[in-house]
């Protein structure tokens, strides 16, 4: 079970790098989508995939018996899907308010606080001269 979940981490991985490399907003929030849910297959997959008995511990012993499922990936990963949640929640306002400003969702036309090209502070000041 482990190898077919890390090609489908890679996978998931490539996809989102292929989708976060692209000049649409909306791709790229797709892709930081994909890649915080494969890091959260990866960390479960990190934590072993075994069909293990719940961690209890039995009635007057102190630690649990063997061959139990380790349960602190199962809370990184719940409390990495709310933060992911979260930013995704983020990452949706910021991107409908940017298209709602700029009317585009490709990320070089939102070049507004940017100088035009040739435009740049100081060009044309050779070094040392003042104009």
């Amino acid at each position: 079970m482990e190898p077919i979940v890390a090609v489908l981490v890679g996978v998931l991985m490539a996809a989102s790098v292929y989708l976060m490399l692209s000049r649409n907003l909306v791709r790229f929030v797709f892709g930081l989508v994909l890649i915080s849910n494969a890091a959260n297959l990866l960390i479960f997959a990190g934590g072993g995939m075994t069909r293990a008995a719940p961690p209890l511990i039995p009635l007057g012993e102190s630690l649990p018996d063997a061959g139990v499922a380790n349960a602190l990936p199962q809370a990184l990963i719940l409390t990495a899907i709310v933060i992911s949640f979260g930013l995704l929640a983020f990452a949706l306002v910021l991107a409908f308010r940017a298209y709602q400003e700029l009317d585009t969702v490709d990320t070089d036309a939102m070049r507004t606080a940017e100088p035009p090209e040739g435009k740049e502070p100081g060009a044309g000041v050779e070094k040392g001269k003042v104009r």
